[in-house]
């Protein structure tokens, strides 16, 4: 079986760390922290760059020379209002002080210094919503194709109603053929709520030779080297995810699988 499915290592302070050489790829970083009040954090960006994201609760950053203030409004992810985030370039520090308890996820991939560190959100992005029917879920834009805010990075929060499903019809971008398809690494930080809740999540290649589907809980991270990967919310359970992507090429282009292509 392939080791997709990342469990979180804790409870309190960093509690994921997806790096490439872990993941067993080449661009893809993802990491957590859940802080209290009062608590630090500081990291230098190397030669990666990164999106914070506020994803629950307030923190004031100080990054790339700049105090940036307190970001940060919602308490429950599921307020499903835009969120704050905070883009710093390679070569460069950072540090959060939780001003109340919060959650921050750190998206990074190759940084080629060709963006300044600038806030993300919540002014210009807005809800909305993707698919019909049982396939409708709703979509905050944090740094797609559209938003030319970072070099590498790609990054966007989905919410899932109950009895949904998402990414979907299934899709793959595992192919450097732009612009047919574009190779993206990605993974799903998954939320649900209620937080007892579970979602269903496959990857799965066309031949069959990578093929996983898993159950996830609230705070667990899926990793998507390559196939499709459509997920399920259960009758009774919302899901909430947190995608990061990036490749040789800051495009997302994408094949669908051929059982589904009929439903594009």
């Amino acid at each position: 079986m392939a080791d997709l499915l990342k469990k979180p290592f804790g409870t309190h302070g960093k509690v994921h760390q997806i790096t490439p050489e872990s993941a067993g790829w080449r661009y893809v970083g993802f990491s957590l922290y859940r802080l209290r009040v009062g608590e630090t954090v500081a990291e230098a960006t190397g030669d990666r760059e990164v999106i914070l994201v506020m994803v629950e609760g307030k923190a004031s950053f100080n990054a790339a020379g700049q105090d940036w203030g307190v970001l940060g409004e919602r308490m429950s992810v599921f307020e499903k209002t835009p969120p704050h985030c905070l883009y710093v370039p390679n070569g460069q520090n950072w540090t959060a002080e939780a001003t109340t308890d919060c959650t921050i996820a750190v998206c990074s991939a190759p940084g080629m210094g060709g963006h300044a560190a600038r806030r993300i959100g919540p002014d210009g992005i807005t809800l909305t919503q993707r698919g019909e029917g049982v396939n409708t879920r709703y979509i905050n834009n944090i740094a797609m194709e559209n938003e030319d805010y970072c070099d590498s990075l790609l990054v966007t929060e989905v919410f899932t109603p109950a009895g949904h499903w998402s990414s979907f019809p299934s899709h793959r971008h595992d192919e450097d053929d732009f612009p047919r398809i574009t190779y993206l690494e990605e993974t799903y930080y998954h939320r649900l709520n209620p937080a007892d809740g579970f979602g269903i999540q496959r990857v799965y290649t066309d031949d069959g030779q990578l093929d996983e589907t898993m159950a996830v809980k609230d705070g667990d991270v899926v990793c998507v080297p390559r196939g499709h990967h459509p997920c399920g919310a259960p009758y009774g359970f919302e899901m909430y995810y947190l995608n990061v992507m990036a490749g040789p090429l800051r495009k997302w282009r994408f094949v669908p699988a051929l059982e589904v292509e009929h439903l594009f």
